[in-house]
């Protein structure tokens, strides 16, 4: 349990049904918990953006917030295998420009991957990034930093168009593949055609391992959840209560008491 996970041990959970969990993360305190709890993967997302940051969508997340958030998720981690969200325009410049925000992840931050969107269009990066001794993690069907281009955030139904992207990032040298809003029959054929790990987000059962964005799975927000979201805590509405209780009591005169002072 306590074992360092390694992109080997990945490819062993995928040859022996193994499932992989995985999540996100964005601080100390919250990555020391998830790990604490024996997960396996942890991804510093751009959902940064969305979750902490309180942007519409992910694309105003900077390089060096990542770098940023990264840096202290990885401090708080001793088993889980960290992964560092590469932002909007942080890789798609080219191959150079690519290589050296990547290579920051593991220099400046702890991490041990990286993670990009696309799929075939972005293949010569994930060769290039991979080719540079730095895993890679891709990202296809519903890649949010395309949300323009894909006129929202919709489930992507192009069997033939996905299984080639899925196939082309493994070709290039991703260790694993993030599904996202693709239909469980799609992902399963996409599974079962890969020798790497495929990891699902509304991408149905039958994906290698699944992955929630932290604060959807504890309830820390009141905004609309995703149909593939399962809510497993409402800390939300424990946190409001405890600071309603706080406010209660300094109005009250009973905190602090003596217990509580000097």
């Amino acid at each position: 349990m306590n074992k360092p996970v390694t992109i080997p041990e990945l490819y062993r959970m995928k040859q022996t049904g193994e499932k992989i969990s995985a999540l996100t993360a964005y601080d100390y305190p919250f990555a020391k918990i998830v790990d604490e709890a024996g997960i396996d993967i942890i991804l510093v997302g751009d959902s940064v953006g969305n979750v902490v940051q309180g942007e519409a969508s992910t694309l105003p997340v900077t390089m060096d917030e990542m770098i940023y958030h990264t840096r202290i998720v990885s401090k708080g981690v001793k088993r889980a295998l960290v992964v560092g969200d590469m932002p909007f325009l942080s890789y798609q410049a080219g191959k150079d420009k690519a290589i050296s925000n990547a290579g920051r992840f593991l220099k400046e931050t702890g991490a041990a991957a990286v993670k990009l969107e696309g799929g075939a269009s972005v293949s010569h990066i994930i060769k290039a990034i991979s080719e540079a001794s730095i895993p890679v993690q891709a990202h296809i069907g519903l890649t949010p930093q395309s949300v323009h281009q894909m006129g929202g955030y919709k489930v992507q139904r192009d069997e033939d168009r996905l299984l080639a992207d899925a196939l082309e990032v493994e070709k290039a040298g991703a260790f694993s593949v993030v599904l996202e809003g693709i239909p469980s029959d799609i992902a399963k054929k996409i599974t079962q055609a890969l020798s790497i790990p495929t990891i699902g987000i509304g991408a149905g059962p039958d994906c290698d391992g699944q992955i929630l964005v932290l604060h959807d799975l504890l309830g820390l927000h009141d905004r609309h959840l995703a149909k593939f979201v399962k809510q497993f805590a409402n800390l939300r509405e424990t946190a409001r209560k405890g600071i309603e209780s706080y406010i209660s009591e300094i109005r009250s005169g009973d905190f602090p008491g003596k217990e509580h002072s000097y």
